[in-house]
């Protein structure tokens, strides 16, 4: 998700000067325009090779970590924010990673392909898995082993005792508050241990 839209919607989220880890982050990007534009710290935490040289290269304080393996390494509370930005739906368990998340920092802040977006509906009532913008590959060759709705991950905060503290999609760099679940491509959650 490099989109500089929607990389700011995100980035507002987080406070300024915030501590801030960064799961998944890729090549670093929202974590450097963090560290530039809202003067904010932290590290990131990758596991591609190609990725973690990007994030040196940038600036970035990064851990290689494979992130099925937990955060046994931070402390509680270790982090202002932590983001999981188009992480969550790589994970073998995304629920342990959700609850780590809440453990290590004050507040999170998940981002993933929301595929209830009508697009993706209309792709599966004429018997397709989707290949959209946001969702790029088919069905055996993507990265993503699990798909997941806005409603999804209300019902999955609710059951892991998380208080929603924002929430809205994201379609095309665009703020989306009215029926994000159909209007989305993207669902955007910040939380926080209830």
């Amino acid at each position: 998700m490099s989109d500089r839209r929607t990389m700011e919607s995100i980035a507002r989220l987080v406070p300024p000067g915030a501590r801030v880890l960064d799961l998944g982050c890729g090549d670093g990007a929202m974590l450097d325009w963090l560290q530039r534009e809202r003067g904010c710290s932290g590290y990131g935490i990758e596991i591609a090779d190609a990725n973690v040289l990007a994030c040196t290269k940038r600036g970035v304080n990064v851990i290689q970590l494979n992130l099925d393996e937990g955060l046994s390494i931070f402390d509680d509370g270790s982090f202002d924010v932590v983001l999981q930005v188009d992480t969550l739906q790589h994970l073998r368990n995304a629920e342990t990673m959700l609850a780590e998340t809440a453990r290590v920092g004050r507040i999170g802040i998940v981002a993933f392909p929301n595929f209830a977006h009508w697009p993706n509906r209309l792709s599966i009532l004429r018997g397709r898995m989707p290949v959209t913008k946001r969702l790029p590959y088919q069905w055996y060759d993507t990265p993503n082993i699990r798909v997941g709705t806005f409603k999804d991950f209300e019902v999955l905060a609710t059951k892991n005792r998380l208080a929603i503290l924002d929430a809205f999609g994201l379609q095309e760099g665009r703020e989306v508050r009215w029926l994000p679940n159909v209007r989305a491509g993207t669902a955007v959650f910040k939380f926080e241990r209830g």
